[in-house]
């Protein structure tokens, strides 16, 4: 097949003099290191080891070659200042690293109107974005690196009993104090041992010597998009128990103004990946039915992520998006 025409770029606007992004961008560098990919950026790297793993050819912010062949599809994957700030005369499949609500363009599609797929990671954002840009609206996620996050140590040699994955990040004080002590309280008084992770304070290194030391795992976030740390700590073989609370999303940038639920922390799941529950009260409870069932070897998290979500398979899935748009 033809090779993909791919785009990704982060925004790095001037932010003091004209052109002054570059010394800044170097200077960044020196002092920080290389640039750890975020979320976004992973949405592209794995598809692009997705198709390299499928032998299929692709060019990577090629914008000269794809000025010249306005026929040829632009995938761009984000960021929204990659189609922004360009001209594009390209049948465009735009997403799944965009705005994370569709009021920031409500018009993208009289705008654009060469868009013939928008991509967003999950089912619940698909149905959040529909009412504004209709059947173009498309849910794809990214891949899982199955190799890189796979088990290395048998479940039953491991000495941490849980791996509590901390993604609390809105109203935290809050829910240190009504959610993440409780459950520590809990756990301690069942001489259950724990580690804690927080959400941005850790390394891929990091998780991959927690997960090797963990039999299990406590994810604890309000609402996912897509998910990929957990998903991580499914391809590596730990079963979770997931805080699932529901209800609206509630990114304090738009919320409450703009209301839409129901939302899921865990948006990709079957009964193979664990046990969840809605509230601080419900923890004890399916902590015991959760125990039981993994002690039974009931789980096997890693079959569901190798059936629906290899970075082989999710590359595949946007190659068929891809082609399917040339129908119209």
């Amino acid at each position: 097949m033809a090779p993909l025409n791919i785009f990704y770029q982060e925004p790095d606007p001037d932010r003091w003099l004209p052109l002054d992004r570059y010394p800044r961008k170097l200077i960044r560098r020196l002092v920080r290191g290389k640039a750890k990919p975020g979320g976004v950026m992973m949405v592209a790297l794995n598809l692009m080891q997705g198709l390299d793993k499928l032998n299929i050819p692709y060019r990577f912010n090629d914008f000269k070659y794809i000025k010249q062949h306005p026929e040829e599809t632009a995938c761009i994957i984000g960021k929204p200042q990659v189609l922004f700030e360009r001209e594009w005369k390209n049948p465009i499949v735009f997403g799944a690293g965009i705005f994370s609500h569709p009021v920031e363009c409500p018009d993208l599609l009289t705008r654009y109107p060469n868009i013939k797929r928008v991509l967003v990671p999950g089912n619940w954002m698909q149905k959040m974005f529909e009412p504004y840009y209709g059947n173009k609206v498309t849910a794809w996620p990214t891949g899982i690196d199955t190799e890189k996050w796979a088990p290395v140590t048998r479940s039953e040699e491991k000495p941490v009993d849980f791996l509590i994955y901390d993604k609390i990040r809105w109203e935290r004080d809050k829910y240190v104090s009504q959610l993440l002590n409780p459950i520590l309280d809990t756990l301690n008084n069942q001489s259950l041992k724990y580690t804690i992770l927080q959400y941005g304070a850790y390394t891929p290194t990091d998780l991959q010597q927690a997960l090797a030391q963990s039999k299990a795992a406590i994810f604890l976030c309000k609402h996912e998009t897509q998910g990929l740390a957990y998903q991580q700590i499914l391809s590596s073989g730990l079963p979770i128990l997931a805080w699932d609370i529901g209800g609206y999303w509630q990114d304090p940038y738009y919320y409450p103004e703009i209301k839409y639920g129901p939302v899921s922390s865990v948006p990709y799941w079957d009964d193979r990946c664990g046990l969840k529950f809605a509230s601080v009260n419900e923890f004890e409870g399916r902590l015991h039915e959760f125990m039981s069932l993994k002690n039974k070897g009931l789980f096997s998290p890693r079959k569901y992520i190798l059936e629906n979500l290899t970075i082989e398979k999710c590359a595949a899935d946007y190659i068929n998006i891809v082609q399917a748009t040339k129908a119209y």
